[in-house]
């Protein structure tokens, strides 16, 4: 799962880079489109989470029997399906007050909405998608969803020069040639991944595959309407917190932007562990085994706090070089190293944040993963970065940015163990036998 996230990012990163070759116009668009589609990509996430515990938790619920979960699969399918076609359309219809609000203007719009529909006719096989991969997820076959990840991120990373700069009959198209490359390598992959799943037995097309359709729903949707509610929050609060950096000055606005991406790529491994243990948990919860799930959080946790651990003490070495290489503007290069410096060291607090979360929507304590979340954002983050840039500048918002990371993890550790999902034993004593 590593591997695949990390091909799904490098499609941001190649369409960055195409498309910044291609003119200014076209890289302001995608940078206003991007923070919208983050919101949305949510949607596909928390469905993705709903799947995954309704399926695991059916597979342990039944020993291993794949009938069931292959009648719920299909029906997470055409709920999700519905549910993308619906925001999809609201996007698509929304998107020229939306972008215009934003102070997207003239030709920069003209671009934008050249890339909103076909990028909205793709959300709807990409949803799909994710919901397809969290069943192979479920059932313990993490290289499945990865192998399609990785597939499609490199058609996608293929198509896009011709698209974006034209090659043969095909003209350029800028911008809209990245939509439609996004858009193609989406139905691609959809559509080589719904067949596999039908062949596999992973997906019920039976007469009986709309039985319990109703209960179905509404189960996925008691767990994936918290978790895109819960994805959707950090980077709303991002947003805020960048606007109280934008205090400071476009230089410190680029330093923080280019150590929060060069943040997504460190923490991909973590990311990784709330994608793994989803499974895991639910089936041993479907299959009533709370000690299973409760070691595989426990793990979990430990391998977060070790990850975190190596990970701040190379950034504290390396930290300069590698601002120096994602900054572009060398006077942008001292925030983000500072950034990477301390925020780094409560990476370890995030990580152990998402896989919580993750091990909480396996239990179907959803609510509980989003009010952490919630809390995270709201209570700690924005208010503490607000606070610390008018008493402290730039060092005040990365003091917030470490204490939110620690606070998530507090209440990570905290809410797992109250719902049952963490259990610290002491070691029982060895009876030593005595010879006659």
């Amino acid at each position: 799962m590593t591997i695949g996230i990390a091909g799904v990012l490098y499609v941001g990163l190649a369409d960055a880079t195409f498309l910044a070759r291609a003119g200014a116009d076209d890289l302001a668009a995608i940078g206003f489109v991007y923070p919208a589609i983050v919101a949305l990509t949510s949607l596909a996430i928390g469905m993705g989470a709903g799947t995954s515990a309704v399926v695991s938790q059916e597979l342990g619920r039944t020993g291993g029997s794949e009938a069931q979960s292959a009648r719920l699969a299909l029906q997470a399918l055409i709920f999700a399906a519905i549910l993308a076609v619906v925001a999809a359309t609201a996007f698509w219809l929304a998107a020229p007050f939306v972008f215009a609000a934003m102070g997207a203007e003239g030709a920069v719009l003209d671009k934008v909405l050249a890339y909103v529909p076909w990028w909205c006719l793709s959300f709807a096989p990409m949803v799909a998608g994710m919901g397809l991969n969290a069943v192979f997820r479920a059932g313990g076959e993490s290289q499945i969803a990865a192998t399609v990840m990785i597939s499609q991120s490199v058609i996608n990373v293929a198509l896009d020069p011709i698209f974006i700069f034209g090659w043969g009959p095909v003209p350029a198209l800028g911008t809209e040639g990245a939509g439609i490359a996004t858009c193609i390598a989406r139905v691609l992959g959809f559509g080589g991944l719904l067949v596999f799943a039908i062949a596999s037995g992973r997906l019920s097309v039976d007469r009986a595959c709309l039985k319990g359709l109703g209960q179905s729903l509404r189960r996925i949707a008691r767990i994936g309407g918290p978790a895109a509610l819960s994805n959707a929050i950090n980077p709303l609060g991002l947003s805020f917190v960048t606007a109280a950096v934008a205090t400071l000055g476009e230089v410190a606005v680029a330093g923080f932007g280019a150590a929060t991406r060069v943040q997504s790529l460190l923490v991909l491994p973590m990311l990784a562990l709330s994608a793994g243990i989803g499974p895991v948990v639910g089936q041993a919860w479907g299959a009533d085994r709370p000690a299973r799930a409760q070691a595989a959080t426990r793990l979990t946790f430990f391998l977060c706090a070790g990850y975190g651990a190596a990970l701040a003490t190379a950034l504290m070495l390396f930290a300069d070089p590698l601002a120096r290489l994602v900054a572009n503007d060398g006077d942008a290069a001292p925030y983000a190293a500072q950034y990477l410096r301390v925020v780094g060291l409560g990476f370890f607090g995030y990580g152990i944040l998402v896989t919580g979360n993750a091990a909480l929507n396996a239990r179907d304590r959803a609510v509980h993963a989003m009010g952490l979340s919630a809390a995270r954002i709201a209570l700690v983050y924005v208010p503490l970065a607000w606070l610390g840039v008018w008493g402290l500048g730039y060092g005040g918002v990365l003091a917030a940015a470490l204490a939110a990371n620690i606070a998530g993890a507090a209440g990570a550790v905290w809410l797992t163990w109250r719902t049952g999902l963490l259990h610290f034993q002491r070691p029982e004593p060895v009876a030593l036998s005595q010879s006659n």
